[in-house]
């Protein structure tokens, strides 16, 4: 298997052109990629420019940051033929890698305005490299720039930032750098969601699990459907009573914690998004965590509770003042 990693630059609209924002809000302007074997070493490069379609006008925050004028990308391609050219390049057996997670979304958006072939009709697992560095060499939170990995690995800065072949290059560079174990935290692409219940995403990493869902009408069907509110060990797959049961301290992302008695107390996580299309979807990640852990998560849905009884407190009260208020009204008069 080969490593794609692919890098992607951008352009945005200008005032007067919202209307195709909303379709296109970022047409591709360049392609930028390293073809690393199996045992990461590069072996291909393909870097091409792609002549603008949709928006003629260089958004400043563009040329800005990556040093091209509208003039130069005349000289490129159409993006049809470069999607073409990039697909035969990538070949039939790659895994992608991008730094952070939105370039593959972008690339989807600009195949699917053009009505190209999709890359997936499914989710699309790839390389996080930016993650990954967090996972290896810091607190695997942390989310850090492409040049201060550069910098802390001592890698030599031997051509500019900010162009897609560039940041692709040093982002290969980085993933060179990485221990195998750490390549099996990989990520997944949702701009195409699971088709259905079967082909739903259920992963196993070395501290947690992930599930992503097919997609929802709403978010009540999410709350409502058993498979995903329930609670299972993801390691030895006993069902769990909660502990703590479901709360939401924002109505988009939902915890709760149930106890294992061989692996102990496994917090859970729902976060609802929006798919492309406008329905929702469903993320659950799941974690073992410590008893203090536990109880602070307890604390926090007890919070949650009196916020949510002053709210409705303070909702009655006012309901009640417009009401009396409207009662005096029709008396003086």
């Amino acid at each position: 298997m080969n490593y794609i990693i692919m890098d992607l630059e951008w352009n945005q609209s200008s005032t007067g052109q919202e209307e195709v924002s909303k379709v296109l809000p970022f047409e591709i302007i360049e392609i930028g990629a390293i073809k690393l074997n199996s045992d990461r070493k590069m072996v291909d490069e393909f870097s091409e420019l792609v002549k603008p379609q949709v928006y003629h006008r260089m958004h400043h925050v563009t040329r800005k940051l990556i040093h091209l004028q509208m003039e130069q990308l005349e000289h490129g391609r159409p993006f049809a033929e470069v999607m073409e050219q990039f697909r035969e390049w990538c070949g039939g057996d790659y895994i992608f890698c991008t730094w952070g997670p939105l370039d593959l979304t972008e690339l989807q958006r600009n195949i699917r305005y053009y009505r190209l072939e999709p890359l997936s009709d499914g989710p699309i697992r790839f390389l996080d490299v930016q993650k990954l560095f967090s996972i290896a060499y810091e607190d695997r939170k942390s989310r850090r720039t492409l040049e201060y990995a550069i910098d802390y690995l001592h890698i030599e800065k031997d051509i500019p930032f900010h162009r897609a072949f560039s940041d692709a290059y040093y982002t290969a560079k980085v993933l060179a750098c990485m221990e195998e174990k750490v390549l099996g935290n990989y990520s997944y692409d949702v701009f195409h969601l699971p088709r259905d219940k079967a082909s739903e995403i259920h992963v196993v990493f070395d501290t947690y699990a992930k599930y992503i869902s097919r997609a929802f009408d709403d978010k009540t069907e999410i709350l409502e459907d058993r498979a995903i509110m329930g609670t299972n060990c993801y390691l030895c797959h006993k069902g769990l009573r909660k502990k703590v049961r479901w709360f939401s301290p924002n109505g988009k992302h939902y915890y709760s914690v149930s106890y294992c008695d061989r692996h102990g107390y496994m917090k859970a996580k729902i976060r609802i998004r929006k798919a492309e299309d406008g329905a929702v979807y469903a993320v659950k990640t799941e974690k073992f965590i410590t008893e203090p852990e536990m109880e602070a998560l307890r604390d926090r849905q007890e919070k949650a509770k009196r916020q949510r009884k002053g709210r409705r407190v303070s909702k009655n009260r006012n309901r009640q003042n417009r009401s009396d208020t409207g009662l005096a009204g029709s008396v003086s008069s």
